[in-house]
């Protein structure tokens, strides 16, 4: 039995395929634990998409940002839908469309487990956040997105602003909640997310930090697993373990055993990309 956390896939359905062959998954044993961004950007979104949901029963996955500008896109009109890439559209015209964005709505912003001392997320968490904070917040966007209310979040969800406040309500309060949660890299001591800010750690604006590295932030019991940043690629420290290695920009596509004590690494290269461009969200 293993537990594997893999990094952003990002529709880089030919190298899933590869890592999954090389940690010798078994579906009968195994539990794969995804790190959100399962779409966009690699060409095989649909296929990626399908082999997920297919491996349902033996893996967790959290939503990242770009798995939430499908869901939001997919209650857009036809002709809004066919202005999108390629990629995405032929999510959203898929016989089984259905089927494949009802159960990606569903999946959680924070995966936490006690028993094993880890919790996983798609980018990062607010300064002030221990791991309860986390789950309490999460919580409440997933109700949101699980329950009737979810066509308001998903129209409304868009923005920079507000930073997050805890007086903060409504769509301004679930706004910033998933911002920390999909979009933070860096941010300010007291929060502030810079999200023009996207390379490797030293080439930020003075003021701002790295999520994990802010200065006096909350002590968390559980160790973390995330993606979403392919610039800082590969990294493991202050009790982070970061595994969004670039596969979509012709880096590697990382899987990292967490019930091991030695926290097995295992990859493969990732999408073939002669002139990569420059990361963004």
């Amino acid at each position: 039995m293993a537990i594997w956390a893999i990094g952003d896939l990002q529709g880089c359905y030919g190298p899933t395929q590869r890592l999954l062959e090389k940690i010798r998954f078994d579906p009968a044993q195994d539990t794969l634990w995804f790190c959100g961004d399962l779409v966009n950007r690699g060409g095989e979104s649909l296929e990626t998409l399908r082999l997920v949901h297919s491996l349902r029963a033996n893996s967790v996955v959290v939503l990242g940002n770009h798995d939430l500008s499908l869901l939001a896109i997919s209650e857009r009109t036809p002709d809004d839908q066919r202005k999108v890439n390629p990629d995405l559209q032929r999510v959203l015209f898929a016989d089984d469309r259905d089927d494949l964005i009802g159960w990606l709505r569903k999946r959680p912003l924070l995966h936490s487990d006690r028993e094993r001392g880890w919790m996983m997320l798609h980018a990062g968490l607010a300064p002030k956040w221990t791991t309860a904070l986390a789950e309490k917040h999460a919580r409440e966007v997933e109700r949101r997105l699980h329950g009737d209310g979810y066509r308001k979040l998903l129209k409304n969800m868009y923005g920079d602003f507000p930073a997050w406040s805890p007086a903060l309500r409504g769509i301004e309060r679930e706004r910033a909640i998933i911002n920390i949660f999909t979009r933070l890299r860096y941010c300010s001591p007291r929060g502030k997310i810079a999200f023009n800010e996207k390379g490797a750690p030293g080439t930020q604006a003075p003021g701002l930090y790295p999520w994990y590295e802010v200065p006096g932030h909350a002590a968390r019991d559980l160790k973390v697993v995330c993606g979403h940043w392919s610039t800082l690629g590969l990294f493991i420290g202050h009790g982070v373990h970061a595994i969004d290695s670039g596969a979509v920009w012709g880096g590697r596509l990382t899987a990292l055993q967490i019930d091991n004590d030695d926290l097995r690494l295992v990859q493969v290269p990732g999408r073939d990309v002669p002139n990569p461009g420059i990361p963004q969200d």
